[in-house]
């Protein structure tokens, strides 16, 4: 039986998409849009009444910008409302206001109001149109109130155009409505805002009568207001869908489409993208633009690749997922695409080249639909009534070059003069075979068109001077008609294929460029182990792949800085300020993008999935390039790839610093407690008998009092060599240990080591072994004679009291070896090397003692004489430590 609540519960994917919309308007500033149908529908006025609601509530708000027209009664309004002084921008004699960002972004208040979104901003801006300074306010978590008209959304665009007869230059993008947290409608009447029109509360009386001449019809006024009323609607509709799904509310709910549009830079794919939006949001589908690069597509004309990069930066802006393909075949691509991506409908335009074409090649919309299979193709027509009112843009053409067909006709020339030499020793249907290789020669070094043009004068050629009767284009024996068809039939295939197979290596050289230099970065940066490494190889690349000027700009407190940059590629205050824009933004800026134009060079910011690492300026050569979708993909592989190096090189420091903090950390540790014990331990029994000998002088006989005095100066001793031992290893951390070489005895230097611890052998047997013909050898007596008593000091610590110590020296291979050997347990077989690391200490036996530093000191010592020490533990029980220095 099944659970009513269960059926009722919301689906995760619902819970999920609600959680990040809520999570991505907490982060930002909330968007209120008035929307009206046209000028003087009342959209300033109702935003003014609402912001005043707003401050009577006790928001903060403030007018960026609100134009007036000198209305009296929108004036009113305003009074109370701290007004954000306008920036002023000179452009051509005339002062212009606009909105002033940064005061607005110092100020910060909880609400601005922003008129006239659609608004394009003076030249010299931040920004090229008002609503991108409505997009940075609301980055900045403020609050924006602002005016717009239904016919500046994009996707209305030719829609309008069609109804009124008039393009509407200045759009907003309709992710601007999609990303309002609300929107309101204002509307009254056409006939009320004919009558205000007429009043003059719209435009001064001149302007007014132009405006319903030309605009303010009736008919268009009811079809705008209609275009409204759908858009509000749908909007309505679109939250009460996201209140069903949050709820689990039970409705019919219709399998989701997915439209697919391609764009080649015809003059109608704007149309085709349009379209494709609207259809989108009448179904509340997800919507997908790609291009499709062939072979061929490299020899585009710049106008072209313009186009194409304007309309996926178009798509882009509506809200499409937009991606570039290479294939050599456009329609295969397109439909590999579709079916990859659960594409349901594809929108295509209808042909619009002679029918005659045809013949010769099948139209794309005609491969599509074969290929289509389940996937159902929409067809938009590009010749409607409303399209001859405005003009229609010719596409610009390449002029034709005559030179490869010049060299056609050279190499036809040449072909028969050949012939004509070879005419007694060949027969005419064998001369075919060497106007085919003229063709093929052709079509390898002259391309399509002037291989044809080589098949077709071949024809000509063959027949007007071997063909009998020799010398008219006559035909005889009307079976070389199919000679000549058979001819130029098999020039035109060879020549087709042949120029293909040119473009595809033509391609393929292209990809490997693109690869190889993918490549080079990739291994350079893989290298680097440091930022400044980095960033050169970045710089020095982008220099190699694209011939462009680059530099790299760090973040170093609160500015950027530069790191590299090409050889005189300096940019200046102004630029600097471009890039910090970026950086702050995490959007790309300057040329080639829609914000801050002027700058000099393209910024795009180096970003991971979280975080911001600086910012990448290029200079290309040509200003079209930047643009253009080729070196824009390769420069955005670079973006990726160097943000990805700057974080590994980041997180290794990372790394490093926390691998130095602990290991700092543990020797800090085991310093302590070293202290705690082998300092205090000491200090007390040095305490304690002074304390002792201090309070019973009178009373103590002399043995005790003696007792007492060898019991502190023992331990005064100890104190003594704990304090040397962390002078020493001191000194030899920070290499300021200086070694004296002279020429020693070494029975000199076992005697020595001796007499220091005359005292801590006390009873214990040390048995010596040293050969009477041992040589002098160059080595620091003092030093060593440290290390002698340090390992014998170890000996009798780690050794049964009752056991002897034994001392042996030897020549083997012209090295000298001393060896100190015990009876003690020895060592485990795993600590035997880490015996020689600093506060290193076996944990037996029992109640033995010391700070893990002298055998650490020795091996400093030892090294810095050149030589070795070992241990190892004895076949019978003990350990032996064995000391090698070089005799010189």
């Amino acid at each position: 039986m099944t659970d009513i609540n269960d059926e009722r519960r919301p689906s995760p994917e619902a819970l999920l998409r609600l959680a990040q919309k809520e999570e991505a308007q907490a982060e930002q500033g909330r968007l209120k849009i008035f929307l009206g149908y046209a000028a003087g529908v009342g959209k300033t006025y109702a935003m003014l009444e609402a912001a005043r609601q707003r401050k009577g509530e006790g928001r903060d708000v403030v007018a960026a910008y609100v134009e007036s027209h000198g209305r009296a009664e929108t004036d009113a309004l305003l009074e109370g409302v701290e007004i954000i002084p306008p920036a002023r921008i000179e452009y051509q004699g005339v002062t212009l206001r606009e909105v002033d960002v940064d005061a607005v972004l110092a100020r910060k208040p909880q609400l601005a109001l922003v008129d006239e979104l659609a608004h394009t901003n003076a030249p010299g801006s931040r920004h090229e149109k008002r609503w991108q300074d409505v997009e940075e306010l609301l980055a900045a978590g403020i609050n924006v109130y602002t005016t717009v008209n239904v016919q500046h959304f994009e996707s209305l665009n030719d829609v309008v155009v069609q109804i009124t007869g008039i393009a509407v230059r200045e759009t907003v993008p309709d992710s601007l409505l999609d990303q309002a947290t609300e929107i309101r409608l204002v509307d009254i009447p056409p006939e009320d805002l004919l009558q205000r029109l007429r009043e003059g509360k719209v435009y001064v009386p001149e302007q007014a009568a132009f405006a319903t001449e030309k605009f303010f019809r009736p008919g268009n006024l009811i079809a705008l207001r209609e275009l409204s009323l759908r858009r509000a609607a749908s909007r309505v509709d679109e939250e009460m869908r996201a209140y069903m799904e949050s709820r689990a509310i039970p409705g019919p709910w219709p399998a989701t489409e997915r439209l697919l549009v391609s764009v080649s830079g015809s003059p109608y794919s704007e149309r085709l993208i349009r379209t494709t939006r609207r259809l989108a949001d009448e179904l509340k589908a997800p919507w997908f633009t790609v291009y499709v690069e062939t072979p061929g597509g490299g020899r585009q004309e710049q106008e072209n690749r313009k186009r194409v990069w304007k309309d996926l930066r178009l798509a882009e802006s509506l809200g499409a997922h937009v991606a570039t393909l290479t294939a050599t075949s456009a329609a295969d691509a397109i439909i590999d695409y579709a079916r990859s991506h659960n594409v349901t409908q594809i929108v295509v335009g209808k042909p619009a080249k002679p029918r005659w074409r045809e013949l010769l090649r099948l139209p794309l919309v005609d491969q599509i639909i074969r290929l289509s299979g389940a996937i159902d193709v929409h067809v938009v027509s590009f010749e409607p009534a409303g399209a001859k009112k405005g003009p229609v843009i010719p596409r610009q053409r390449r002029p034709i070059s005559l030179t490869g067909y010049m060299a056609s006709l050279a190499l036809v020339a040449a072909t028969t003069l050949v012939c004509l030499l070879g005419r007694p020793f060949l027969a005419p249907t064998n001369m075919v075979m060497i106007y085919l290789l003229a063709v093929v020669l052709a079509a390898l070094r002259l391309g399509l068109k002037p291989a044809i043009l080589t098949a077709f004068l071949g024809v000509l050629a063959f027949d007007f001077f071997f063909v009998p009767p020799r010398l008219t284009f006559a035909v005889a024996d009307t079976q070389y008609l199919i000679t000549f068809v058979a001819l130029f039939t098999v020039g035109v295939v060879i020549s087709t294929l042949v120029s293909k197979a040119r473009e595809r290596a033509e391609a393929v050289r292209e990809r490997e460029v693109q690869t190889a230099a993918l490549y080079y970065l990739s291994r350079d940066l893989a290298a680097a182990a440091d930022i400044e490494t980095l960033v050169q190889a970045v710089v020095r690349n982008i220099g190699e792949s694209l011939a462009a000027g680059s530099t790299v700009l760090l973040p170093k407190g609160d500015r950027l800085e530069v790191a590299a940059a090409s050889k005189g590629l300096k940019p200046d205050v102004k630029e600097m300020a471009v890039a910090d824009w970026a950086f702050r933004n995490r959007q790309p800026a300057g040329q080639g993008t829609e914000t801050l134009v002027s700058a000099g060079l393209l910024y795009l910011p180096l970003q991971t999935s979280g975080n911001i690492l600086g910012v990448l300026g290029i200079r290309l050569k040509n200003v079209a390039d930047y643009r253009s979708t080729q070196p824009r993909r390769l420069l955005d592989a670079f973006v990726t790839q160097t943000a990805m190096a700057l974080e590994r090189v980041q997180l290794s420091r990372q790394a490093e610093q926390t691998q130095i903090l602990q290991a700092r950390e543990t020797l800090e540790r085991a310093l302590l407690n070293s202290i705690s014990h082998d300092l205090r331990t000491p200090l007390v029994s040095i305490t304690g008998a002074l304390d002792t000998l201090r309070e019973k002088v009178h009373t103590l006989a002399n043995e005790a009092r003696m007792e007492l005095l060898d019991t502190a100066w023992e331990e005064a001793e100890r104190l003594n060599r704990f304090v040397g031992n962390l002078l020493d290893m001191t000194r030899l951390e920070a290499g300021a240990l200086k070694v004296k070489k002279e020429l020693c005895d070494v029975q000199d230097l076992v005697g020595c080591a001796l007499a220091a611890l005359e005292r801590r052998i006390g009873g214990r047997q040390v048995d010596v072994h040293l050969p009477p013909d041992l040589p002098l050898v160059r080595m620091d007596m003092v030093l060593m004679t440290q290390v002698l008593a340090n390992l014998l000091d170890n000996a009798l610590k780690y050794s049964p009291p009752e056991s002897g110590i034994e001392i042996s020296v030897r020549v083997n291979d012209g090295r000298l070896e001393m060896e100190v050997a015990d009876h003690g347990p020895g060592i485990p077989e795993q600590d035997l090397k880490r015996v020689f690391d600093k506060f290193y200490r076996i944990p037996i036996p029992e109640g033995s003692r010391g700070t893990g530093l002298g055998l650490s000191i020795c091996k400093g010592i030892v090294e810095a004489h050149g030589g070795a020490i070992r241990a190892e533990n004895r076949a019978r029980g003990g350990l032996r430590v064995i000391v090698t220095l070089t005799i010189k």
